[in-house]
């Protein structure tokens, strides 16, 4: 039996759906509107379409939204003064630098520079501190936080379960493992994070009762290397060339789909699956931003 299918999509508007009504409430009780600030460097296609993504979830939900595009040309000191006039302006609440940035500009430098009260990608290293220590004042990144949602919310049992997450970045797999730690709902999973030096990586990925994936091959996991029943979800997005398609590609996870889906008991597709809940978290935690800026 083919598995469940894991729809960030309809997880991410029911999320939305319920933070609505707070939005609503901090404009008309409080005069508070939750402003996202996203600055873009340079012309990357792939971020300037989760630029536009953010700003069109921002307008859907009624908040106040502000895309920043700098030319690939803009010196670190010049990047780093916009963060400063983001940091004092009362209307912006929570701001992200789309990452990558070129490589004349310290991105660590950047994300530093964040005010962590409004670091609502959570990675300035005062918030992925907290999430570390399961201080829930802290953001957890967008992408970790929206994983953990999908599971919680598709009635995953995630306490006790072996999860395995497949790549240690400091974007994914490392935060994505201190969340599912963490004692409390969403939490109290026995992880195991592989990586690039992992010896006989299929064994362990076998032993998952949940598996993430995050390593930015395409379709790297096979169908032999998940165990039946097991609950799979693929954080990678990836264009391949496809001459059959009109655009000359088409977007794969770090997942072979098709074949992992006959063995998983449930599966989070690409696209639609973490790329959608990504966005909703980051709504989410502007709107927690708000919320803390409004009880000042």
């Amino acid at each position: 039996m083919p598995a469940k299918i894991i729809s960030g999509e309809e997880i991410g508007a029911e999320i939305r759906a319920e933070l609505k009504p707070e939005i609503d409430r901090l404009k008309e009780k409080q005069g508070v509107t939750p402003g996202l600030a996203v600055v873009l460097v340079g012309e990357d296609p792939a971020s300037q379409v989760y630029v536009r993504m953010k700003g069109r979830a921002c307008e859907d939900m009624g908040m106040h939204g502000e895309s920043i595009v700098l030319p690939e040309s803009t010196s670190e000191h010049e990047l780093l003064a916009t963060v400063d006039r983001l940091n004092e302006d009362p209307a912006i609440h929570g701001m992200i630098v789309q990452l990558p940035v070129p490589d004349h500009i310290d991105a660590n430098k950047v994300l530093r520079r964040i005010d962590p009260q409004k670091d609502v990608d959570g990675f300035h290293p005062e918030n992925v501190g907290k999430v570390a220590i399961g201080d829930d004042s802290g953001f957890p990144p967008a992408t970790p936080f929206g994983v953990q949602q999908m599971l919680m919310r598709s009635g995953i049992e995630i306490s006790g379960a072996h999860a395995v997450i497949v790549g240690r970045s400091n974007i994914v797999g490392r935060p994505v493992a201190s969340l599912l730690l963490q004692k409390g709902p969403g939490g109290n999973a026995t992880v195991t994070v592989c990586h690039s030096r992992t010896k006989n990586i299929g064994e362990v990925t076998r032993s998952a009762d949940i598996l993430i994936v995050a390593i930015g091959r395409p379709e790297f996991v096979k169908a032999d290397m998940v165990r039946p029943g097991a609950v799979v979800i693929d954080v990678g997005t990836n264009r391949v060339d496809d001459a059959t398609r009109e655009r000359g590609y088409r977007l794969v996870g770090d997942v072979d789909f098709d074949a992992v889906k006959e063995v998983a008991s449930a599966i989070s597709p690409v696209p639609g699956g973490v790329g959608p809940m990504t966005v909703t978290m980051l709504i989410y935690n502007t709107v927690r931003a708000a919320q803390r800026w409004a009880a000042i």
